[in-house]
């Protein structure tokens, strides 16, 4: 059993006083049920190169729900070509760069991204993002990529939407129920089959494309845009570290960085880029009615192909999703003593997460854009947090990381301030338009930068008028 020993280090792990040591001994063992949560890592179980990180977030972002943030941008903003790829580009940028820097703790911490959270947060203000990462990624996302996953297949073999959605999802649980090591040979494998045939459809869609035709912009749209491909790329964000923390401490930082913001950026820039081209080469309707307005565009045996590597890309997209939303989850703080408690919790995501999918089969794509924006919503203010402390804080001890007497309020309600405020005057979404764009449509919707922007502000000002936020061990840590 995992232990929390607030008075001396656990013997032969590497965890130092304080740490939530994993229990049980998994290693590189593939099939088998990864024991523990989210707790630390010991250092006998470290193992993995940082090159595996390219095809773990590449694989993920092969599929149509990533095409379609790009079919969004034209067929939805009424962006032309180049605009629509300047946005694309643009915010998988950003997202690449933020997730190589957060990669970067998980080997020397040995703990997944949301308990590296609680540095800004402390222990019970760390609730607010665990908790908001498990819901939109162990849920959301599991039930979106479902969905296009599901009609991929219905397309492809005409069998019943719900028993595609069924054959999808069980082959996700599986995956995320044995755990980490089967997650990264999963990914692996899924890489190759899925570079070639979208590497193949993309030339053929791109040959089609018509990037100078006519369009009739929504105000604001450019900004729009930017917001969901930032929303996309950052969705990934909170896992990061969730995907390193098994490397041993002295692996290179350089390499952590960039396999994993390379793979990041690539695949989410070059698909969503395909996207916009597909609302150039066929009607709006087709483009935004599924997986089929793409395939229209290529022959029967390549369309074929894709619509096989689109379920493919939704299962590899969701393993993570569910492995990851298991891990929030457990980071929330709350007593589970099962040695599986990861797995059951993800099985109980996958559960919730396919009567979700089940639930939007005959409404697909209606609230995607939604979706996108409120991811970035509050991922932005969670990073203004996450990396404001990183500025503060640079060497913390991991203790702070177990203690639940530890607080740091100047997080959560920096989070919620930011929230709040940007929600209030920069949001512009189908279920809420926020007090800016109502009144200037051109300012599309700012919500993301002006949340990142406030809570830095509230953050940074919180611990400098308290002289605090530099304490980087348990002695005298109060707020």
């Amino acid at each position: 059993m995992a232990t929390r020993d607030q008075d001396a280090p656990v013997s032969g792990t590497g965890a130092g006083t304080g740490v939530l040591v994993r229990e049980g001994t998994y290693g590189s063992r593939v099939l088998e049920v990864e024991p523990g949560g989210a707790e630390f890592i010991p250092l006998n179980e470290r193992h993995g190169r940082p090159l595996q990180l390219f095809w773990t977030w590449s694989s993920p972002n092969m599929e149509f729900a990533t095409i379609f943030v790009g079919v969004l941008g034209v067929a939805g903003f009424g962006l032309g070509f180049w605009e629509a790829a300047l946005a694309l580009v643009l915010g998988s940028a950003i997202g690449g760069v933020t997730q190589g820097l957060l990669s970067l703790r998980g080997p020397k911490y040995g703990v997944p991204q949301m308990v590296l959270s609680r540095f800004g947060f402390g222990y019970w203000g760390n609730i607010l993002p665990a908790g908001l990462n498990a819901v939109t990624a162990g849920i959301g996302w599991f039930a979106v990529n479902s969905v296009s996953g599901a009609l991929a297949l219905n397309v492809l073999t005409h069998l019943p939407q719900v028993l595609c959605l069924v054959i999808i999802v069980a082959v996700q649980l599986v995956v995320a129920f044995f755990g980490y090591n089967l997650v990264h040979v999963f990914e692996r494998y899924a890489f190759p089959i899925l570079t070639i045939i979208f590497l193949i459809a993309a030339g053929v869609i791109l040959s089609k494309a018509h990037p100078g035709a006519s369009h009739k912009t929504i105000p604001g749209a450019f900004l729009i845009e930017l917001g969901a491909s930032f929303g996309y790329a950052v969705g990934w964000n909170p896992y990061a570290s969730d995907y390193t923390r098994y490397f041993k401490p002295e692996t290179s930082r350089k390499a952590i960085a960039w396999w994993s913001g390379a793979g990041l950026f690539i695949s989410c820039a070059v698909l969503e880029v395909v996207g916009a081209a597909v609302g150039t080469a066929v009607n709006a309707g087709s483009a935004l009615g599924g997986p089929g307005g793409m395939t229209s565009l290529l022959a029967k045996p390549l369309a074929d192909l894709t619509l096989l590597a689109i379920a493919l890309g939704a299962v590899s997209a969701n393993v993570l999703n569910i492995y990851s939303g298991a891990l929030s989850f457990t980071a929330i703080g709350l007593k589970l003593p099962l040695v599986a408690r990861r797995a059951i919790v993800a099985l109980g995501f996958g559960i919730i997460g396919f009567f979700l999918a089940w639930s939007a089969l005959g409404n697909a794509g209606a609230d995607y854009q939604n979706f996108l924006l409120i991811i970035a919503y509050w991922i932005a203010p969670w990073l203004a947090v996450y990396f404001c402390d990183l500025l503060l804080r640079r060497n913390p001890d991991e203790s702070l990381l177990f203690s639940t007497r530890r607080t740091n309020w100047a997080g959560p309600v920096a989070m919620l301030i930011g929230m709040g405020l940007s929600i209030w005057l920069f949001s512009n979404q189908t279920k809420y338009v926020g007090l800016v764009p109502t009144h200037i449509g051109s300012a599309g919707d700012l919500t993301f930068e002006a949340g990142f922007v406030i809570t830095a502000v509230v953050y940074l000002g919180w611990h400098a008028i308290a002289k605090t936020g530099r304490e980087s061990t348990l002695a005298g840590v109060t707020g």
